[in-house]
């Protein structure tokens, strides 16, 4: 390893080589003058020798899991991080940095990291040469026929509060953990063997060509873009405009075999998004034909205007790449090497009667949030609540220390909806030790000190009806300022607080009774208010409101992790403080319309009353009233679309005004 090498393994990237325990641990013998003896070789390696007899070599021109140390540990122990700690301890700043032989980096790079910016870099600079050398010839030829396929990436380019690059791709995300250094990009899934740090290079070429001015960049790379033929895509839209024209409320038992190859279609094209809508249609109507509370028909009537505006998108394909609407090649599953993750709460919810747990973990290192679902049957004394299941075991922990502590697991596994399952099996190995609720460290994609710039990036999402069918995507860890009200509408039964982001910006969290967790509210009341300390931070579920960003909370951090939906109580605590419920015409407007809209994809197009088209113009109207003329019309225009025998025009009508409400209601 070279001395730039060993300067650039700042405490993130150590963490993310071995684990944030063995970081400290290491930090602290340093700190205390437990060091070792160094020496360097002409060859650039880095020696060490400790009092004890434990010998570590560093060789010049690998990385640090190239590292041989004489202790039985395996991988990066602590005596390998002591080394390059006590290397950076013992050594001046390192002299700037030139640009690796043959590359050309892109012009003001080299300056940027001269001023103090060794962050503005990018992996695009790698060459291919360089990339054999470091993956190997056999996964450098994998990924050039996955190159060939062509595939979609999203590149997030660094910057000063986050330096270190990634590139999500189909298969996982990729992070380039030290500039210029491509010997430290790390893959999160288990079995990529190096192909996917190449596919990761080639996005960011693409991007830097392509955008090269965006901080995020979704590309297509390779291949030739074939959008026009998807017929399992065509199947499924079809499918859906034949239930909306049914209705749910008519449809009989002969959708069940089309519906199955619907799905069975989509699998085999790889359109994981579609597939995921066509499932949740399918549990849609199995729920009603059972009469099961999990039914909803606004649930409904969003699955059906769902596949046709993937179609329209990747059809009228615009800055998004097809892939990205599509999942295509998303796996179904993909198990993931050691992975770590941190408990960020828990959301419990009865339905049909069983209570349904997700614990929420963040993934630090893959900058993402996947949940862990668990369902119980109610028992004779009813269903169970979100405190009772906190004592349910699953891989030897309780849920509630999943919710609130750190997970390290070799036998993880992420499905394409990031959905985790912790595979089974006598070699499966994972471990579950308390958290405290130091989420400081994890990175700016998961946490937030600014809820207004918060909300602004919300505002840039493509239309949730376009995005990747990802479990908990606006989850996220808001460091608080303070709480500068908390008030409780009885009628509601929904508390109110009011907070300041640590950086600024305001924000609401805001939190409903659930019969399945009925101490949460006062929980989450003595939480907020310091009854448990100085809150810290809050995560949850984020959602730009009326007036800003708004929290739906999954845990409070104050001397504790507070998770409400498991704590004890019957809810009988007094909530002080009064909700000022101002009225909210426009929402009112827009949820008169949707309902409409709704009720209509449940009776069916062709089964609607008499009277439904002058309903239809009185909500176009009220939609009018408040400023919504572009909802209004698309409301008006199904009216006009319905007649004696509706079909293709009307659907096409109310997937227009389901799509325009949609939109409207995410943007506000």
């Amino acid at each position: 390893m070279t001395r730039d090498d060993l300067i650039a393994l700042t405490p993130d990237v150590l963490a993310a080589l071995s684990n944030r325990g063995l970081v400290k641990r290491a930090t602290k013998e340093v700190d205390a003058g437990e060091r070792p003896m160094l020496t360097e070789d002409a060859d650039g390696a880095v020696c060490a020798a400790y009092p004890d007899g434990v010998t570590v070599t560093l060789p010049g021109g690998g990385g640090l899991a190239a590292g041989i140390c004489s202790c039985p540990a395996p991988g990066v122990c602590r005596h390998l991080l002591a080394v390059v700690l006590t290397y950076q301890r013992t050594h001046a700043a390192a002299p700037d940095r030139e640009a690796a032989p043959g590359r050309d980096a892109a012009p003001g790079r080299e300056d940027a990291e001269a001023d103090g910016e060794p962050w503005r870099w990018s992996p695009g600079d790698v060459t291919d040469e360089e990339l054999a050398a470091a993956i190997g010839a056999p996964a450098l030829t994998a990924a050039r026929r996955r190159l060939r396929r062509g595939y979609a990436a999203v590149v997030h380019r660094p910057d000063a509060a986050d330096p270190v690059p990634r590139v999500e791709l189909p298969t996982g995300t990729v992070r380039f953990l030290v500039p210029r250094q491509i010997g430290y990009a790390r893959g999160d899934a288990a079995d990529d063997g190096g192909e996917a740090i190449a596919l990761a290079v080639w996005a960011c070429r693409t991007a830097d060509r392509e955008q090269p001015d965006r901080p995020e960049a979704q590309v297509r790379v390779g291949g030739t873009a074939t959008v026009a033929e998807h017929p399992a895509l065509d199947a499924a839209v079809a499918l859906a405009a034949d239930v909306l024209l049914t209705g749910a409320a008519h449809l009989g038992s002969g959708v069940d075999a089309r519906l199955a190859a619907v799905r069975r279609d989509l699998d085999a094209a790889g359109l994981r998004w579609p597939l995921l809508a066509v499932d949740d249609l399918t549990g849609q109507l199995e729920a009603y034909a059972a009469r099961g509370a999990r039914y909803r028909p606004e649930t409904l009537a969003d699955l059906l205007a769902e596949l046709p505006a993937r179609r329209r998108a990747v059809v009228n394909a615009g800055a998004t790449p097809p892939e990205r609407v599509l999942g295509t090649h998303e796996p179904a599953e993909t198990p993931l090497r050691r992975v770590r993750l941190t408990g960020l709460g828990a959301r419990v919810r009865e339905s049909s009667g069983e209570v349904g747990v997700d614990v929420v973990l963040a993934h630090p290192a893959a900058v993402s949030v996947l949940v862990l679902h668990r369902a119980y049957p109610a028992g004779d004394d009813g269903p169970p609540t979100g405190h009772e299941l906190a004592g349910r075991r699953v891989t030897g922990a309780t849920l509630g220390a999943l919710a609130t502590g750190n997970v390290v697991s070799e036998s993880a596994v992420r499905s394409a909806a990031h959905r985790l399952r912790i595979a089974a099996g006598r070699l499966a190995h994972t471990t579950v030790t308390p958290g405290a609720g130091e989420w400081s460290g994890l990175p700016p994609g998961l946490l937030t000190r600014d809820p207004d710039a918060l909300a602004a990036e919300l505002a840039g999402r493509p239309p949730r009806l376009l995005r990747p069918r990802t479990a908990a995507e606006s989850v996220r860890v808001l460091a608080l300022g303070e709480v500068r009200a908390i008030g409780y509408a009885a009628g509601e039964q929904r508390l109110h607080a009011t907070v300041t982001g640590a950086d600024g910006g305001t924000a609401t969290i805001t939190a409903t009774h659930h019969a399945a967790a009925p101490g949460a509210l006062d929980a989450l009341a003595a939480a907020l208010d310091g009854t448990h300390g100085p809150p810290r931070y809050v995560s949850g579920t984020v959602r730009r409101g009326a007036d800003g960003l708004v929290v739906e909370p999954l845990a409070v951090v104050a001397d504790a992790v507070v998770v409400p939906d498991l704590a004890p109580g019957v809810g009988d605590g007094r909530l002080a403080g009064a909700v000022d419920a101002r009225p909210d015409p426009v929402a009112a407007a827009l949820g008169a319309a949707s309902a409409l809209l709704a009720q209509a994809a449940h009776t069916g197009l062709r089964h609607l009353p008499a009277g439904f088209p002058e309903r239809l113009r009185a909500t176009a109207a009220g939609l009018a009233a408040v400023g919504l003329d572009r909802c209004g019309a698309a409301v008006a225009g199904l009216a006009g679309a319905l007649g004696a025998d509706p079909g293709e025009p009307a659907v096409r009508a109310w997937v227009d005004a389901w799509i325009r409400l949609s939109v409207t209601a995410e943007s506000r």
